[in-house]
């Protein structure tokens, strides 16, 4: 009996651990928050959107030397309004 005590205390600890774990302590949704910075908000955007990227014009990425795509949440104010309820300009 002593063992099974010890054997379901390990197993106990180690899913909490294993859950804790998993959600990457990260309270950060990135999920539904909009990006931001020019790496994601020009009309044209790395793939892999390096920092500092990102240009109004076909091209480069200067830092990684992918080829831009275009970016299709691009709008011409600049502003990306996917998932923004409420919001009026």
């Amino acid at each position: 009996m002593k063992y099974f005590k010890i054997i379901f205390l390990f197993v106990a600890l180690s899913a909490t651990s294993i859950a804790i774990s998993s959600c990457g302590g990260n309270s950060n949704n990135t999920d539904n928050t909009e990006q931001q910075g020019k790496e994601y908000t020009s009309a044209y955007v790395c793939p892999m959107h390096c920092e500092g990227s990102g240009s109004d014009e076909a091209g480069k990425c200067p830092v990684c030397g992918m080829d831009y795509v275009k970016n299709e949440k691009h709008k011409a104010d600049g502003h990306q309004h996917d998932n923004h309820e409420g919001h009026n300009h």
